[in-house]
């Protein structure tokens, strides 16, 4: 989706008028990033496009992890191959398990004394964080099929 229509379907469910006073911005200017930019349109340079251009032009995802924590959510890079042999998913099975247990571990610890202090609570975001970026990794893999993949294969080497 191009960040015009994404605009467009945003603008549609709220209020512009309302995001223009919020923002300090003329209606106008607004309405403009909700068009096409160039030849196809008259619209803006809209701030989602900015923000894009500033990752690719930085290659740093802490700007889209930033975001994303504004958002109330959590970035998490998709997996650089599309079609990883089926015996990744193995390994990444244990990963996952040892990451859970490394979080647990981590949780363990930090409420032995029914108390977490500040350094305790960032270690536990960041196991969990890891725990969140190991486990979509894999379920992005099963989404591409390398699931029933991995079962056919096991299969046959039962036979």
């Amino acid at each position: 989706m191009n960040s015009h229509d994404l605009l467009r379907e945003v603008f549609k469910d709220g209020n512009p008028k309302q995001i223009a006073e919020d923002l300090g911005l003329s209606l106008s200017m607004i309405y403009k990033w909700a068009e096409p930019v160039g030849k196809t349109g008259s619209g803006a340079t809209n701030p989602l496009d900015r923000v894009q251009d500033l990752i690719e032009s930085t290659q740093d995802e802490r700007i889209a992890q930033w975001i994303s924590e504004k958002g109330g959510g959590f970035f998490i890079r998709n997996p650089k191959t599309t079609h990883p042999h089926p015996d990744y998913l193995i390994p990444a099975t244990n990963r996952i398990v040892q990451e859970f247990a490394d979080l647990l571990s981590v949780v363990a610890c930090a409420a032995g004394d029914d108390f977490i202090n500040e350094d305790e609570a960032k270690r536990i975001r960041d196991r969990w964080e890891q725990l969140k970026s190991v486990t979509e990794s894999f379920v992005h893999c099963c989404e591409l099929g390398n699931f029933s993949s991995l079962r056919r294969e096991a299969e046959n080497l039962g036979s």
